[in-house]
């Protein structure tokens, strides 16, 4: 109902009209009696005929009216006059907060004085109990004299038990001391996640809005928003505000204060509103912890701020003087310490990797540029593990399963990585990682100080930009295959002030061999390129003035002019031993602005292996193999022998291991070959080689005898053989496409043998298996948004049934061709299967659980099943009798550096 001027509610005469929401409209308003100006909330018609709703809005506002603080604006009373129920309120004259953010960018310092007060405001009222519940910027004046009057404490208990669909900024204003469970109340942009959700909240929903108002008047955006009211609750449910928007002013301990704020778990939010006034006062006063990179984190938070299962090597005692140590080294203005060494031995829950083995084809582990943050891959679900260099522990970064190549973001606040096909990022202080676009089979990332991030999103093909709030990629370098044989861009690096990346150019012959890769520099804006005058892998950037590369494992220093892009010296050797792979080029070590390594050395990266059967009643039984490095194992036709490969260092073979005999054989000897399949007859293997005279596939005779024949090479960096057919006359294979990533192929055996794709689309095809009567093909695909294993017919045409529900890899047939396995997770599941006169497959069932393993995944010999059925053979890993994986990390490491080039070091 819209009031006229001079209209009379009771003693008030309305003089114009100030504003309308989801709670009624508001005038300005003559309080006759006392000769002074108030406002005057006409509340909803529908509110005013509901008695017991007023009932309750009166007990309501006396509590309210009894608020008296010079930060929040006076409640004066309730007035019931025409059927009009009206809210008498104190008039503040003054625009809004959000009327002065919309003008443009607050100062530092008045920004600091505004929050200071709605965090007085707030502290006074929840210390009697009263929860404002719709804070936002439009609830918040501000006077002439710079004096801030939060308004509207007092209505949520009109609301209580009813909710209604608002505009975004309009919602209703929402005060109580308790809410019922259920009801969704709030200002959608503003709401907390257990808000959102419908749940009982508290005074930590008004600590989370207080954080979204701070980071609105810095950033001048909202934190959460979508098109729509549903998209605005969606995002703050899951998504993180754009935490690059922050301006570089923002001093490091409000940057804390506001994560802490906006923590979508409530026990993990910042539990009183006190807390941010101190910060706030202590950044006012100049009084707060020193900024830059070098101050002390404050007081960790979310779900790194618990007790994870890391346990260092020289134990407790010993990990807290190390912590020690590092917090001193770490500390704003401290001279340079001695080059201190450590190392960081891990034993994940399940025996598994915590530096990851199985991903060696891949970076496992990170070090932040301002050198206080670790950063790792590993654990029984390959997950982003977060330790800070000063404290004992670390934790997993939620939703990072499956993740590699971890990297950092300039100034240190966020953590990117890959998983799933995407490229994604997460804040170091806690929350759901965003994806930002599609990325296959990634081949590296680095953050440049503009915020884009520069990857290879595949095997094949160059380097891609993006910006890191996501969007759609753009080309950033294109290799030159047609005159160069350039098959891949890959291992980027900015160079300081961003105006250059570094990177590796791979070519077919590469592959096994990237310590004679070339090395490229090109510019950003002029994408001017240049090769380098030096062979190697794994560029990265020293503050000591050098490009750092390596070479078999082996880390080199040259010495490198950053504005002329020129190296100006000879290389020179600097560290042994750093783990590294052949097969891509990568090499796991990085070293921070301020001159901390960290690095994983060669002699932990492979754990021995044994092998065991495992039957259908979830027993275990060893086979009486040495131990060793096993990767993909398959048993031959008639069950008696086993094809593995096993590993040592950088290097893998194809052996024979003889089952009645128990004699272990080589069969290659060029250190370069994995991925062994069986012929039909047991006569032959067919093998993976990344040999110098080009990556392939190859044949051998099982007994040793003969020579090699290539069977399929040079087209392509990957081409891993998986199955052959029953008849003996395919074989096939899944490579990495260009534009199409894995793909599966057919090798014919006879005749022309002119390979032919079988499945070649935009998702990634692998693993692909011939059915024992040679009609169908089961395969995995990740066509869904994860694997899940297929059966098609083979040759085809015809459709495809989908075996997996929850998951799956890895498929093998049963030798009966009534039965088909596939692993899922921790699981080996099994389907039966009917193939005459059509396919048809039941709900899969748990046949065993899989041992720990750390089998390289090549090809489709995770594991096999034996001919009669019963038993599977697996590669089992203990760490728990072998070394664990190490992390190396060495303080002050560019001093060292620096002696090396002073000492004109040779390679």
């Amino acid at each position: 109902m819209t009031l006229a001027r001079s209209t009379k509610v009771g003693p008030y005469e309305i003089a114009a009209p100030l504003g309308a929401g989801g709670m009624g409209e508001v005038y300005r308003a003559r309080d006759t009696r006392l000769g002074r100006d108030v406002a005057l909330k006409v509340l909803p018609e529908a509110f005013a005929r509901d008695s017991e709703r007023m009932a309750r809005f009166e007990r309501e506002a006396k509590v309210l009216a009894s608020l008296n603080h010079p930060n929040i604006a006076a409640i004066y009373g309730l007035e019931d006059s025409n059927r009009s129920r009206a809210l008498i309120m104190e008039l503040v004259e003054g625009p809004t907060l959000a009327e002065r953010i919309e003008r443009g960018a607050l100062p530092l310092d008045e920004a600091l004085s505004i929050a200071l007060q709605i965090a007085e405001a707030l502290e006074y009222a929840h210390e009697r109990g009263i929860i404002h519940r719709d804070l936002k910027p439009a609830n918040i004046k501000l006077t002439s004299d710079g004096k801030v009057k939060v308004l509207d404490f007092g209505l949520a208990k009109a609301l209580e038990g009813e909710t209604t669909r608002q505009e975004l900024q309009n919602s209703p204003t929402l005060t109580a001391v308790a809410t019922q469970a259920g009801v969704l109340l709030g200002t959608a942009a503003y709401m907390s996640p257990e808000q959102a959700r419908g749940k009982p909240v508290d005074r930590r929903a008004d600590i989370w809005a207080f954080g979204c108002v701070l980071y609105e008047m810095f950033a001048r955006q909202t934190a959460f928003t979508g098109e729509t009211t549903s998209d605005t609750v969606a995002s703050i449910i899951r998504a993180e505000p754009n935490w690059p928007s922050l301006p570089s002013s923002v001093p490091r301990r409000i940057r804390e204060l506001l994560r802490r704020c906006l923590q979508k778990d409530p026990r993990q939010r910042l539990q009183a509103i006190g807390e941010a006034r101190i910060a706030i006062q202590e950044a006012l006063s100049g009084s707060a912890i020193p900024e830059g990179p070098a101050a002390d984190r404050t007081e960790q938070i979310s779900w790194r701020s618990r007790g994870a299962w890391i346990r260092p090597v020289m134990g407790v005692a010993l990990g807290a003087l190390l912590a020690g140590l590092v917090g001193w080294y770490l500390r704003p203005g401290a001279t340079a310490p001695p080059i201190t060494r450590f190392a960081f031995a891990f034993k994940a829950p399940g025996g598994q990797s915590l530096a990851g083995f199985p991903m060696r084809d891949f970076p496992t582990v990170a070090i932040s540029p301002d050198g206080k943050e670790l950063a790792y891959v590993g654990g029984e679900r390959t997950q982003v593990y977060l330790r800070p260099m000063d404290r004992l522990e670390a934790q997993a970064v939620p939703g990072s399963e499956n993740a590699t190549s971890p990297f950092f973001s300039p100034d240190s606040e966020w953590i990117g990585f890959f998983a799933n096909g995407k490229l994604k990022k997460a804040s170091i202080h806690g929350g759901e990682p965003e994806s930002l676009c599609d990325a296959p089979i990634n081949r590296g990332a680095t953050w440049g100080p503009d915020n884009t991030i520069v990857f290879a999103p595949n095997v094949f093909g160059g380097l891609m930009r993006v910006s890191a709030a996501g969007g759609p990629p753009v080309p950033f370098s294109t290799p030159d295959l047609a005159k160069k044989g350039e098959l891949s861009h890959r291992w980027p690096q900015f160079l300081p002030g961003g105006k250059a990346v570094v990177f590796v150019i791979a070519t077919a012959k590469d592959v096994g061999f990237f310590s004679q890769s070339e090395i490229a520099v090109q510019r950003v804006d002029t994408h001017e390129a240049k090769i380098l005058p030096i062979r190697g892998t794994y560029p990265r950037y020293s503050s000591t003035g050098h490009l750092l590369f390596a070479r078999e494992g082996h880390l080199f220093a040259v010495p490198f002019d950053g504005k002329r892009l020129q190296v100006t010296g000879q290389p020179m050797p600097v560290l042994d031993s750093v783990r590294s792979s052949p097969n891509s080029g990568v090499t796991n070590f990085m070293v921070s602005d301020t001159g901390v390594l960290a690095y994983l050395p060669e002699d932990a990266s492979a754990p021995e292996g044994s092998l065991v059967w495992v039957d259908r009643y979830d027993h275990t039984k060893a086979i009486p193999a040495p131990a060793r490095a096993y990767g993909s194992s398959q048993i031959s036709p008639d069950g008696t022998r086993l094809a593995l490969s096993i590993f040592s260092g950088n290097n893998v073979d194809v052996w024979v291991f003889d089952i009645p005999h128990g004699t272990l054989t080589r069969l290659t000897f060029d250190e370069h070959s994995t991925a062994p399949v069986w012929s039909p007859d047991g006569k032959q293997i067919a093998f993976f080689t990344t040999r110098q005279s080009g990556p392939g596939i190859l044949r051998k005779a099982a007994d040793g005898s003969g020579a090699e024949e290539f069977l399929a090479s040079g087209k392509s960096m990957i081409e891993i053989p998986t199955s052959w057919s029953p008849d003996g006359k395919f074989l096939a294979y899944w490579t990495v496409g260009t534009d199409t990533g894995r793909d599966i192929w057919l090798l014919p055996m006879t005749g022309e043998r002119k390979p032919r794709p079988f499945l070649q689309t935009k998702f990634n095809e692998q693993q692909a298996v011939f059915s024992p009567d040679g009609r169908w093909i089961a395969y995995t695909s990740d066509e869904s948004g994860s694997f899940e294993v297929y059966v098609q017919p083979f040759p085809g045409p015809g459709g495809k049934w989908q075996i997996s529900g929850d998951g799956g890899d890895t498929p093998v047939w049963a030798h009966n061709g009534r039965e088909l396995f596939f692993v899922s997770s921790d699981k080996l599941m099994s389907v039966s299967v009917t193939t005459h006169p059509g396919f048809g497959a039941s709900t899969p069932r748990m046949v065993a659980h899989v041992p720990p393993a750390l089998a390289i995944r090549l090809g489709n010999n995770r594991y096999d099943v034996s001919p009669d059925g019963e038993r599977f053979l697996f590669v089992k890993t203990n760490l728990e009798n072998g070394p664990p994986a190490e992390i190396d990390v060495v303080l002050n490491w560019s001093e060292e550096l620096k002696r090396i080039a002073s000492a004109g070091a040779q390679p």
